[in-house]
């Protein structure tokens, strides 16, 4: 699926593609993160390192490690986190509860234990859900030394007093923090940086959905003959990672023109739009224009939710929003064991992969033109980009067409052409290429 062009392979993808195509792309995706799944991400560790090696197998990662310790504003990097074994066992040696058989039985960042203890004891270590009874809560203690197991709320009304042995043969000692970073250049120093966070273990929509649909982003833009921007891509935990990547990329920041947070991209639901702090920036009329023709939903900004909150903060500014589909906190399987590999869907994943896509071109391809015959239609049958027989209402093209002329004024941009016209950007942007090169457009 290899194009010259950014333009021409979203073209490709909207209208394009042979269906079987574009089945054998999400089925690749997914078999991407069936990959990854197994792996015990968390804010630090070889889970993390384990992840970023796949990744490396396709993109030119460069790998950061930040040592413990590392101030990151009012942030510091925590101790690094590793797990060999964690299980809950009888007095007979069967494991009742087994980090090997899911990750998200161990509380993440768990700190080391080997004991015998009562079910009394051991009760205010245990989580579960009692409205999802079958499912595996994911928590974490990051920055509190304590430990814990989680467990389907059914099994645990099944344990009995005990004693159980518990063990958590973990380590939680100074190393690094890792994250990966790809840069892509352009014509152009200014970037476009995307975002996608690492640190949950075994948990599809949120986290592999967004690592995988940006690892297919990055590979199709290092594949182009050509680009305008730079873009830069981060693979980094969650909070910690980006605030610590701010604090080591001062110099990068006057760069960044447009940032956009993936997440949450392979469940069901439609796209969802998360606005910049400002809510007017360019990444908010791409992205708000190519989601709302998408059938999507776009939403104000909230100081809460991933990483876009550190990237909007008040002492940087940046303008970055979040793509997502059901956000997080809104669909029941969020943080849970039913976030697995069977919830994501290979054709969600394409759809967010040519949606993203979309919004870089608008990014790529938006600029103002000036209708260089503006007393008047001009005659588009003569230049050949008029249909030879006329019919009951003018197509889709030339509409595009006659919309992109009454508007081209030299300060208006296509964008926004595209939205008074109610016309897809790709539409209007094809019209102008056609215009262009009938000698109807010219510079502003």
């Amino acid at each position: 699926m290899r194009m010259v062009t950014l333009s021409g392979h979203v073209d490709y993808l909207r209208g394009g593609a042979p269906a079987g195509e574009l089945a054998a792309l999400g089925e690749s995706m997914h078999a991407d993160m069936a990959r990854m799944y197994p792996l015990c991400r968390s804010l630090s560790g070889d889970g993390v390192r384990a992840t970023l090696d796949i990744l490396e197998e396709t993109l030119g990662l460069e790998r950061r490690e930040v040592p413990s310790g590392t101030r990151a504003f009012d942030w510091t990097v925590n101790d690094e986190w590793n797990v060999r074994d964690a299980y809950i066992a009888d007095l007979q040696g069967r494991r009742l509860i087994d980090f090997r058989e899911h990750n998200l039985h161990l509380v993440s960042y768990s700190t080391p234990v080997r004991a015998r203890m009562t079910m009394e004891e051991l009760r205010p270590h245990l989580h579960s859900l009692p409205d999802r009874p079958d499912w595996i809560p994911y928590r974490t203690t990051y920055y509190n030394r304590t430990w814990g197991f989680c467990l389907p709320h059914r099994q645990l009304q099944e344990l009995d007093e005990g004693p159980y042995d518990v063990v958590v043969d973990a380590t939680l000692e100074p190393g690094h923090l890792t994250y990966g970073e790809l840069v892509v250049p352009g014509e152009s120093t200014d970037e476009v940086m995307l975002s996608a966070h690492l640190c949950h273990p075994s948990i599809a929509n949120d986290n592999l959905a967004g690592i995988v649909v940006a690892t297919r982003v990055a590979r199709l833009l290092q594949s182009l003959e050509r680009r305008h921007h730079t873009y830069r891509f981060l693979f980094a935990p969650g909070t910690i990672g980006s605030i610590t990547w701010l604090s080591r990329n001062a110099d990068v920041l006057p760069s960044l023109r447009h940032g956009l947070v993936l997440t949450g991209l392979g469940g069901p639901g439609a796209l969802v739009y998360k606005r910049s702090r400002h809510g007017s920036r360019d990444i908010d009329r791409a992205a708000g224009h190519v989601v709302g023709r998408r059938g999507g939903e776009v939403r104000a900004y909230s100081p809460y939710g991933y990483d876009e909150r550190q990237f909007n903060s008040i002492g940087f500014d940046l303008p970055f929003g979040r793509l997502s589909r059901t956000p997080h906190g809104e669909y029941p399987e969020y943080h849970t064991s039913a976030d697995n590999l069977s919830y994501v869907r290979p054709p969600e994943l394409v759809d967010a992969y040519t949606a993203v896509l979309e919004i870089i071109d608008v990014l790529e391809n938006d600029r103002t033109y000036r209708n260089l015959s503006p007393y008047g239609e001009p005659q588009l049958g003569k230049r050949g980009i008029y249909p030879t027989t006329g019919g009951r209402s003018a197509s889709d093209a030339v509409m595009a067409m006659l919309w992109t002329l009454g508007y081209s004024d030299g300060s208006t941009s296509l964008l926004d052409i595209a939205r008074v016209a109610d016309l897809s950007f790709t539409d209007i942007r094809a019209a102008a290429t056609t215009l262009a090169g009938a000698g109807l457009l010219g510079d502003p």
